[in-house]
């Protein structure tokens, strides 16, 4: 028998070839959903994941002031280990913090503290990491002449500076 030649159907199965119908696909699942109790809650995940970016932006500006002390702090740190250098930047050192707490307490609580008062508010202030390393900084260091600076150790001087980054980084301002 010849390929091109299909012999015809008896009459029988014509009839049910004929009465076959396609097959019936279904439509694809809605990933959408359907009830608002869904909807509500994807509302609401949006607003609270709105919300914490806000308070991360709201905090991340309040922060600038603890940065830019930090870049400055860089700076400080090699004059501070220079002895040529080091009685400027000791009182440098001394003027950052006084400016880091201006700028997050008031005036009237920060600008007239000196000495111990002002050695208990750091201390007050920073509850997490050892920040008396800074005593004998802010008590007598920073109106000593230069030639009683140069007398002081460099391991000193680096223990001020990271007493100084730990305060920064680390103070408490209550809201």
């Amino acid at each position: 028998m010849e390929p091109d030649k299909v012999p015809p159907l008896d009459p029988l199965t014509r009839v049910a070839l004929e009465s076959l119908k396609d097959i019936a696909v279904t439509e694809p699942v809605s990933w959408m959903p359907q009830t608002w109790g869904w909807a509500l809650a994807a509302v609401l995940l949006l607003v609270v994941i709105l919300l914490l970016v806000l308070r991360a932006l709201r905090r991340y500006r309040a922060n600038a002031y603890r940065r830019q002390a930090l870049v400055e702090l860089n700076g400080i740190e090699p004059r501070i280990l220079d002895p040529q250098t080091r009685n400027d930047a000791v009182g440098d050192l001394a003027e950052l913090l006084k400016r880091v707490a201006l700028v997050a307490w008031k005036r009237e609580e920060v600008a007239t503290l000196s000495g111990a008062a002002w050695i208990d508010f750091l201390k007050r202030h920073c509850k997490v990491g050892d920040i008396s390393a800074l005593q004998p900084l802010l008590d007598s260091d920073e109106y000593r002449t230069d030639s009683d600076l140069n007398g002081i150790p460099d391991t000193l001087c680096k223990t001020f500076v990271s007493s100084a980054r730990v305060w920064i980084r680390r103070h408490h301002v209550s809201a």
